[in-house]
Formats: structure tokens, C-alpha cells, sequence
């Protein structure tokens, strides 16, 4: 029997967790953990490619080879639906738009989320966005839509037009979006747990609620977002702050002291490690193989 594509996979967790909790994975390590851990889909941030593979801030400088190169990292060795941040598509015309929804497709991706920022865009929980006409925003959801291969692959339309037309304008744009065929609505930034239930009655899609840290969204529970129909809680960077902040300290420790022997006990041990990458089965492969052939 075929394995059901990654955005049907996607499109079956959502309807079967509500909301589906989704968190981030900076790297295809942090993707296995979070399948042990037991969730049922993981997401790759931009801001997490431009800050953790390269060391930049999120404004408008990754590319699409930047995050294609950790999709397929991740995708290669983890079977959890995949959804992606894609920025404003990479590029200024349709064509870029749709370039970058089949290239995430051949990668094993789920879906992507596409927003109306400017190119020379900012983190969503930042002063001083721009944005772009309904109508442009219109016009890349369309091209993502007309140049999907698996007609199951999520087309979610990100908008960030809360912090700068208001809430109303936002709510129109998220009707426009899913007018013109996407999929879920990714509202950025709410401030208030009931701005979400208005999303959700308007669009009558699926809607995401990023829960980041430190940003303009109080840290809603799932039990609070199930109240107002949210479908998607999402948590970008939640595990690569923890990260950074633990290599931090060890690094702080080194420096300081000497030795690791102060943090040692923070550390993931050796036997953790290699149980989370398979290490061991890795290792059995290679002694059968080449315990059968011998030398050459």
C-alpha cells in the first residue's frame, strides 16, 4: 500500500490533533527529537535558517538553496509532514513563487507558508513592517497553487497586516488568500486569544497560531487555543533557543574553568546520542555487509 505524500500526512494530523502542536526543527538532529518526543509534524523556521545555519539575521538575505538545503536534510532522514517557511516566495515575480513551491515538493516537504511582507522583509515580531497590495499577496498564493505537483502539498498564507493596517484589513486578506486557494491562514503576531476566533470564523480553514517566544503573542496554552478554533499551535524556535543558551553556558564554563567537569550534567550523553541517530543499527549494517562479502 503507497504511502500517503507528505501534505496529505500533514493535512491528517491536523484533523486528527487539535490543535496540532508543531515545533520548530533547526536541523535534521533536532527533527529526530522532536519525532521522539512524539509529535506528529515539525517545521523548519526562516528566521531559524538565516540565524542557525547562517549566522544572519532574518531580513530578507537567505534564499531558496539556503532553506532547500536544510529541508533536504531534514527530510532525508525524517518521515514527519514538514512545514516550511518560505519568506515571500524568493523572489519578486510568479515565477520564483512557483519555483520555490516545486522545488520544496521534490524535496519531500509538506507545505509552506508564503507571507505578504515586502522582499526586504523583517521578523514578524518586529516595528516598522511593510507590506505588500491584497492584491500582490493575491497573486502568490495563486502562483503557489497553480504550480503545485501533489495537489495535497499546504498552501498556508501568512499575513502580517495586524501590526499594520489593523485587524480588520488582516481578516480580509486571510478571505482574499484562501479566495484564491490557499490552504490554512497563518495570522502573525495576534496580541489577544479572541483575534484568533475571528480568523477562524472568517476563513473557515485551518488556522496557525505561532506561539514564539519573547514577540507581540502572550505564550497561549493549547487548552486556551482549542477554545477559539485554532488548528495549528506552532513553536518555531522554542528547542534553538534552549540550545543556544545550554552552548552558551558551556562555552562560558570551558573558557572560565578550565575543564566541562561544571556542566557536564547538562550535556546529552554519548549513549543519548547515538540512540536519537540510529548509531547502532548504522554500525550493524556495515558489520553484516561486510561481514558477508569479507576483503576484497
Amino acid at each position: 500500500m503507497p504511502h500517503a505524500s507528505p501534505g496529505k500526512a500533514l493535512r491528517l494530523a491536523v484533523a486528527q490533533e487539535t490543535p496540532l502542536q508543531m515545533p520548530g526543527a533547526i536541523n535534521a538532529n533536532h527533527a529526530l527529537l522532536a519525532k521522539q518526543a512524539g509529535f506528529r509534524a515539525i517545521y523548519l523556521s526562516g528566521g531559524g535558517v538565516a540565524a542557525g545555519s547562517l549566522g544572519l539575521p532574518d531580513l530578507g538575505i537567505s534564499t531558496l538553496d539556503d532553506v532547500a538545503t536544510d529541508v533536504r536534510r531534514i527530510t532525508d532522514v525524517c518521515d514527519l509532514p514538514l512545514l516550511v517557511d518560505v519568506d515571500t516566495g524568493f523572489g519578486p515575480s510568479a515565477f520564483n513563487v512557483a519555483r520555490t513551491t516545486r522545488t520544496l515538493i521534490k524535496l519531500g516537504a509538506a507545505g509552506m507558508h508564503i507571507e505578504d511582507q515586502v522582499g526586504a522583509k523583517r521578523c514578524g515580531h518586529r516595528p516598522n513592517k511593510e507590506i505588500v497590495s491584497r492584491d500582490e499577496m493575491v497573486d502568490r498564493i495563486k502562483a503557489a497553487v497553480d504550480a503545485r505537483t501533489d495537489p495535497d502539498f499546504v498552501i498556508m498564507a501568512r499575513t502580517d497586516a495586524l501590526a499594520v493596517e489593523g485587524l480588520e484589513a488582516a481578516l480580509e486578506r486571510a478571505v482574499a488568500c484562501v479566495e484564491a486557494g490557499a490552504d490554512m491562514i497563518f495570522p502573525e503576531a495576534m496580541t489577544e486569544l479572541g483575534m484568533y476566533g475571528k480568523f477562524v470564523d472568517a476563513v473557515k480553514v485551518p488556522v496557525l497560531a505561532n506561539i514564539t517566544e519573547f514577540g507581540s503573542t502572550p505564550l497561549f496554552t493549547v487548552e486556551q487555543l482549542a477554545s477559539v478554533g485554532v488548528s495549528i499551535a506552532l513553536y518555531p524556535l522554542s528547542a534553538f533557543r534552549a540550545a543556544n543558551k545550554a552552548a552558551a553556558n558551556v562555552y562560558g564554563a570551558l573558557r572560565r574553568d578550565g575543564t566541562q567537569r561544571t556542566v557536564i550534567d547538562t550535556m546529552q550523553t554519548r549513549a543519548e546520542l547515538y540512540e536519537s541517530i540510529g548509531y547502532h543499527a548504522f554500525e550493524q549494517r556495515l558489520d553484516a555487509v561486510f561481514g558477508r562479502q569479507g576483503k576484497a
